[in-house]
């Protein structure tokens, strides 16, 4: 095997994930529940970046419904994000394994 080529073959590999690192960085993954109840946003960094409750999913007597939409929601998005991610490395990769990169 020609290791000067694979080592290349390991720089444009590296070139491309720190491209695709980048790009999620840049992306926002929406997502809600409750039928739009709860709306939430998060960047590639897995940082929130917003939140919008519908002011009929506020019922003081049942904050735990609330709570349970707004977990939903946050867990949708992080899906997202997550599966963006490892669409991502697969492409680059190939599919392969490889140790370190999720």
């Amino acid at each position: 095997m020609d290791m000067s080529k694979m080592l290349k073959d390991l720089q444009k590999m590296q070139s491309k994930m720190l491209k695709a690192q980048n790009d999620l960085k840049a992306q926002s993954f929406d997502a809600e529940a409750g039928g739009g109840m709860v709306k939430v946003a998060m960047n590639g960094k897995g940082v929130l970046t917003m939140v919008k409750i519908n002011p009929d999913a506020v019922d003081k007597d049942d904050v735990e419904a609330l709570e349970d939409l707004i977990m939903a929601a946050v867990n949708s998005a992080v899906k997202k994000k997550d599966d963006a991610q490892q669409a991502s490395i697969s492409d680059i990769t190939g599919g392969m394994k490889i140790p370190g990169l999720m």
